[in-house]
């Protein structure tokens, strides 16, 4: 079995809306903190000079969003209330939902905005079957490789309404991207709206999640090096934040050989 990883890192060093912060701790230091902290709270005296090297542990503090990185959106990121009754926040999402048969479609070719279900249909034919129920499905629009700059932002393709409901219909529950979003670029989303004062362009894919109970993957990456359309198992299993609204996942691709 080949395993191919579809998570985008997480980096201090790359440009993000929201920037991360990443702090280390090295093994030195920790030594120190530890002796500090066994002062301090028991009593204790401890000589870190004592560990071999003068080292002990490092440690690592991260600040960041629950949405940087390859990330599961749950039901309650789209909204506080819901069609289908309260919406659930990440760690009350079933976890059969994330290891599941996966299917890439592949929407390399399309423009800058937000695809319909036409264009998933022709996927679909070209691929030759539909999309299963609880299988999982996932955007192949090249935007990865763009990670890491302010394009990968704005410059990608997205779904609208009509496209999600069609995925929704066939029975899928966890839909992916290798976009930052689901939906098409906020910048595209809000010009349209200025242009056509239609509200139905604004984040259409999340706000169908206030319809009906679906999650979604942002932030996939390698879906290229995926089989054509069918043949692999993805896993997106979720972190198990409390009452959080999406969980970083490390995201992969099993493949029989």
């Amino acid at each position: 079995m080949r395993i191919i990883d579809l998570s985008t890192p997480i980096d201090a060093g790359v440009w993000e809306p929201n920037p991360v912060e990443h702090e280390v701790m090295s093994p030195a230091e920790g030594g120190r903190h530890m002796a500090e902290g066994m002062r301090e709270r028991y009593g204790l005296e401890f000589d870190p000079a004592d560990l071999p090297g003068g080292e002990l542990l490092s440690l690592d503090t991260v600040r960041l969003t629950t949405h940087t990185g390859t990330h599961v959106d749950a039901p309650s990121h789209y909204g506080s209330t819901a069609a289908y009754g309260e919406p659930r926040h990440i760690d009350r999402m079933p976890l059969d939902w994330f290891v599941r048969p996966g299917m890439v479609l592949d929407l390399t070719e399309e423009p800058v905005g937000a695809v319909g279900s036409p264009v998933l249909r022709r996927e679909f034919e070209r691929i030759g079957r539909e999309p299963r129920p609880m299988d999982i499905v996932m955007l192949n629009t090249g935007a990865d490789r763009i990670a890491g700059t302010p394009k990968y932002f704005t410059d990608f393709t997205g779904l609208d309404a009509s496209a999600t409901h069609l995925l929704l219909d066939l029975g899928v529950k966890v839909i992916g991207t290798d976009a930052f979003s689901l939906d098409a670029p906020f910048t595209y989303m809000i010009e349209e709206f200025r242009r056509t004062g239609d509200r139905g362009v604004l984040w259409p894919a999340h706000f169908v999640g206030r319809e009906r109970e679906y999650c979604q993957i942002e932030r996939l990456a390698n879906l290229d090096a995926l089989p054509s359309g069918t043949g692999f198992t993805v896993s997106c299993l979720p972190v198990k934040l409390v009452n959080a609204g999406a969980g970083w996942a490390r995201a992969v691709a099993y493949v029989e050989e």
